[in-house]
């Protein structure tokens, strides 16, 4: 996947407010810990104090940890700094996994020498009588140290910033506040149920953090995409608190492509002034005048060209009819119906979850495998932390039913059930699960898995679980890849040598799984570069959202036939049927509706541009990384 200039980042035009794009969410969070190390060592310099604002989450991930390098291997002294962060649920004891207390510990202070005088953090653990005695605090300790020199914000779905929901307003100050319902329905899996996110928080208020000196606001991934749009393309209004950043004097939204999709800047580029008219953002234009249009690309007619402001391309590219003949074949050019090939070959999928690998391609595992294709599939992690307790004692009865009925170890069997009762009777909701409990869940996950892949054609010898060691923390929060996760990729590369592989380029996975186990993969693949090896690499995409017309290099069919097989081997995963523990944000939907609905969705837009009509469409993209890097 090539973007037609490489530009690891650029400002972007049509905004109210300075928005930075950047290629990808690290370089992103590497220029925000670049701009906050040179200004702390100016004041460093100076014999002066700075004082950052803080966030909590998973957008500011990277950022702190690329501070934490700076602080580690080049010196940067954290000593002078003061820190105050944004918010903490309520009631939250600082002790408890899901408080921001805890969090920020764990993934910030504990690695620095910022003095623990200096680090202010809402306390949830006050009685309700203290709260506003306690916030009014947090302000005149603001104010005592001049202000907040460097504000760091995340944005929710509900366009909030801090915990400051709809309806608050641009003067307010630092409260308790109720969260609203899009907030707790995000919050829910982090807290293993809706009914265990609190109701309430403690937040700096949009008056206090508009008096920081500067504000950076973060957004990464699709899924952030219509609310980040809406806080920088329109008017600001206490329906989306972080569109009050727009009447700052010094705030800037730094975002990665896919959040920055629904700008206008990227979407439809044309409308803001004068665009260079590369290959892809003809493709892009055509099909949006395609469907803005509601006419077959074929259809199209000067006037339409006219009429959507893109009387400039037909000028530089027309006429008309070869222009719109251009972007038809090379759309019809994307139908695959062999994706692996004439001649029997290789495949091997990286699955980061036990059934991505079927949600977001199976249809593409069913012709592969029917075709005579020698398909493995790399299952990257166990997923061990999305099955729920009932379904971990379920099978801890089963298994004491079966060595019960044939006699096998009664006493051991029976004291390690007891165990693993003990254990999930004894755990908190959210807590870590002991050892027994993760290797049982653990097992569900990948005998589903077996399952799931056989119902496809994919034989138990050709599946491997990875356990890639950046996963296996028990909790929600995982530690950061690192050489040993690549080496295990590179070697099962090695091992193999696929002609094809496949790659979950889904990364709007709320948990950033995705993500971490694709930044595997590809450093993995610049390494064997370097040894002479070379494939062909393809992304899919599915659990969370579907590539778009205009980014496809290939689809493959799918007959109802196929959606069928398709479902049925996502049903293989029962842990995951009817309510699964991370759904994503919103989206109620189960996995099977979500993916047979993508892919009929995509087989309706080709036919909408007069394309051949299929029952349904999965997406694919090749990635062309190395062709970057020059690997």
């Amino acid at each position: 996947m090539s973007s037609p200039a490489h530009t690891p980042s650029r400002f972007l035009r049509g905004t109210r407010i300075p928005t930075l794009m950047f290629e990808q969410s690290s370089m992103a969070s590497r220029h925000v810990a670049l701009m906050i190390e040179s200004l702390i060592r100016q004041n460093n310099s100076a014999g002066r104090p700075t004082v950052l604002g803080l966030a909590t989450g998973s957008t500011p991930i990277g950022l702190y940890r690329e501070l934490i390098r700076l602080h580690r291997d080049e010196g940067l002294d954290f000593s002078r700094v003061i820190t105050f962060n944004l918010d903490e649920y309520y009631p939250m004891p600082p002790d408890d996994p899901h408080s921001y207390h805890a969090w920020m510990h764990a993934h910030l202070f504990r690695h620095l020498n910022i003095p623990a005088r200096n680090i202010h953090i809402p306390r949830g653990d006050l009685p309700p009588e203290a709260v506003a005695e306690h916030c009014a605090d947090l302000e005149e300790k603001i104010r005592r140290v001049g202000g907040i020199d460097f504000q760091i914000l995340g944005i929710g779905r509900s366009g909030h910033i801090g915990f400051n929901e709809p309806g608050s307003t641009r003067q307010s100050r630092t409260r308790l506040v109720t969260l609203d319902p899009v907030t707790r329905r995000d919050a829910a899996s982090g807290f293993f149920g809706l009914e265990n996110v609190p109701q309430q928080a403690i937040t700096l208020g949009v008056g206090t953090i508009l008096e920081a000196k500067k504000i950076v606001i973060m957004a990464f991934g699709e899924h952030k995409a219509d609310i980040a749009q809406r806080s920088i393309e329109c008017e600001p209004s206490d329906a989306i608190t972080a569109s009050y950043l727009q009447q700052h004097g010094d705030a800037t939204f730094i975002l990665d492509e896919a959040v920055a999709s629904k700008l206008a800047a990227v979407q439809t580029p044309w409308k803001l002034g004068p665009v260079a008219w590369t290959a892809p953002l003809v493709r892009r234009a055509v099909l949006w005048l395609s469907f803005t249009a509601a006419k077959p690309l074929l259809l199209l007619q000067e006037d339409d060209f006219r009429t959507h402001e893109l009387y400039e391309l037909i000028r530089e590219h027309g006429p008309v009819s070869r222009l719109t003949r251009r972007v038809f074949d090379e759309m019809n050019g994307t139908i695959c119906t062999q994706p692996g090939g004439s001649t029997p070959c290789r495949a091997l999928v990286f699955s980061p979850h036990p059934d991505d690998d079927v949600i977001s391609m199976g249809g593409t595992l069913i012709h592969l495998v029917d075709q005579g294709h020698e398909v493995h599939v790399a299952y990257m992690t166990s997923g061990n932390i999305a099955v729920f307790d009932h379904d971990a004692l379920r099978f801890a009865d089963f298994v004491a039913e079966f060595n019960r009925h044939f006699k096998i170890d009664l006493e051991l069997t029976q004291s390690k059930i007891n165990q693993v009762r003990q254990s999930l009777a004894a755990k908190s909701p959210g807590h870590a699960d002991v050892a027994e409990v993760l290797y049982i869940k653990g097992l569900i996950r990948a005998t589903e898995a077996r399952a799931a892949a056989l119902s496809v054609g994919i034989q138990p010898e050709r599946l491997h679980f990875m356990d890639m060691p950046f996963y296996r923390t028990g909790t929600i929060e995982k530690a950061p890849i690192t050489d040993a996760d690549v080496a295990i990729t590179a070697d099962l590369i090695r091992q193999l040598a696929p002609a094809q592989i496949y790659v979950a380029g889904d990364l709007s996975d709320p948990h950033g799984t995705h993500r971490v186990c694709a930044d595997a993969i590809f450093r993995a693949l610049r390494i064997l570069a370097h040894e002479g090896f070379t494939t062909e690499t393809w992304l899919y995409r599915g659990a969370w959202e579907e590539w778009e017309p205009h980014e496809v290099e290939r689809v493959v069919p799918l007959s109802p036939d196929d959606m069928e097989r398709k479902k049925m081997a996502i049903f293989k995963h029962q842990s995951q049927k009817d309510r699964a523990m991370f759904p994503g944000g919103a989206d109620e939907r189960e996995f099977w509706q979500r993916a047979e609905q993508r892919n009929r969705h995509t087989a309706e837009l080709f036919d909408r541009l007069g394309l051949p009509q299929f029952y349904a469409l999965e997406g694919l993209v090749q990635w062309r990384g190395l062709e970057r890097t020059g690997a």
